[in-house]
């Protein structure tokens, strides 16, 4: 049986380990983990999701505290088509984090950055090429345009000067949502460099309905590559969603996928940016404990721990801090829910919204606990400690592991000792 070192991705005229880490917002795909990831020569993702916030965290500045001061007088208002941003400060923390990581990058492989549609921002538009550019401007290796069909994405950096040297790739879970995309940007004479088809097992956003259940990734796989047989076209096809062993890997690959997109695993690596304490819920994590729902302001079915705090929580919306998702109208699901039940409930101090929840301010405070659907293996990848915690792992560990294993086998770490108090 073929591991996945038997192959390699190829895009333009370089080769990598065709492993790609998926770019989980915010900063849960941390620049460390990505850095890691290209120093084995796969290819890792950072995330620009509410990277105002991440710069501040990073780098000491000040973007969330100077938008809230500017907008403070309007937090107590129901309407929040007023917050907008500054796009010259968006480019600007849109440039200290990319650039600090492709600053300290070593070794073969790439740095992408994830780049969600529905981050809309009050100005999707706007705000969208902003980011684009600044992430163009600041050296990323290349750019994943994600939660969304963006089908005028490239339009709108066309004109930039790295528009054809950066690698620019999309995510579909359709064969009709890719030839979509195709005959829009087909009229640019630019096509993506890479393709990554999500199935339905993957982590966060899904890009199904309510009858993700009734889809596979290999069937998904399957058609687009016939279509792509049919139309002559050669770009690399990632798959992606519910890849666990270098065995499932090599499996995608063995059928003609260029390379696998891969998430889960590293959720409970060192270099991650969940906190620890989140990383052992993950791990404990049983089959039972994950769901799929509609609590995304977005639209989209979200997967995730039935235990997140961010479920049926009523906090009042943060918009004048972040507002990411807030519509060109200035609005958001989330929103809508929250004065609805602030309405049904006049003088309440404890507001339960069940049916979407803020999703800046939770994924801020790690407080929404998104999930690939076997995250319930996790357990089964490393060691139960003695004090009952599970050993965290390394990201080459589970890279190489990804990399190297055949059989369906897993390797475990060497057992470290617990740390006591």
């Amino acid at each position: 049986m073929k591991r996945v070192d038997d192959f390699r991705l190829k895009l333009g005229n370089k080769e990598y380990v065709p492993i790609m880490i998926g770019g989980m917002g915010v900063d849960i795909s941390t620049s460390e983990l990505a850095l890691e990831v290209v120093r084995l020569g796969g290819i890792g993702h950072i995330s620009d999701a509410m990277v105002q916030d991440v710069s501040d965290r990073k780098f000491d500045t000040n973007f969330v505290k100077e938008k809230t001061k500017l907008y403070k007088f309007n937090i107590n208002n129901m309407d929040k088509a007023v917050v907008q941003f500054d796009l010259g400060r968006l480019a600007e923390a849109t440039k200290l984090h990319v650039g600090a990581t492709m600053e300290a990058k070593r070794g073969d492989g790439l740095v992408f950055v994830n780049c969600m549609e529905k981050l809309t921002m009050n100005a999707p538009k706007e705000t969208l090429r902003t980011r684009l550019s600044a992430a163009l401007d600041a050296g990323i290796d290349g750019i994943t345009m994600s939660a969304g069909l963006h089908l005028g994405s490239f339009e709108l950096i066309k004109d930039h000067p790295r528009f054809r040297d950066a690698k620019l790739g999309i995510i579909v879970s359709s064969v009709r949502a890719l030839q979509i995309f195709i005959r829009k940007v087909s009229k640019l004479n630019r096509l993506p460099d890479y393709i990554i088809v999500e199935g339905p097992l993957a982590g966060g956003h899904l890009g199904f309905g309510a009858d993700w259940a009734a889809y596979d990734l290999h069937t998904i796989m399957d058609e687009i590559h016939a279509w792509m047989r049919a139309e002559n076209m050669t770009i690399p096809l990632i798959a992606a969603g519910g890849i666990f062993t270098g065995s499932d890997a090599a499996g995608f690959l063995e059928k003609g996928a260029g390379g696998v997109q891969v998430a889960t695993r590293f959720t409970i690596t060192h270099e991650c940016g969940l906190p620890d304490d989140v990383k052992q819920e993950y791990i404990r994590a049983t089959e039972d404990d994950i769901i799929v729902n509609g609590v995304s302001p977005t639209g989209y079915p979200m997967r995730m721990l039935k235990s997140t705090p961010a479920i049926g929580s009523g906090i009042r919306p943060g918009c004048e801090s972040y507002g990411y998702l807030l519509d060109a109208t200035g609005n958001c699901a989330y929103i809508n829910s929250y004065n609805r039940e602030v309405l049904a409930n006049p003088g309440s101090k404890n507001i339960v919204v069940m049916d979407k929840t803020c999703l800046c301010t939770h994924m801020r405070n790690f407080k929404c606990w998104t999930c690939g659907a076997l995250t319930y293996k996790l357990k089964d990848t490393t060691h139960k400690l003695d004090d009952g915690s599970y050993q965290i792992l390394s990201a080459q560990h589970v890279f190489e592991d990804y990399q190297f294993s055949v059989n369906n086998e897993i390797a475990l770490p060497v057992k470290e000792e617990a740390v006591t108090a």
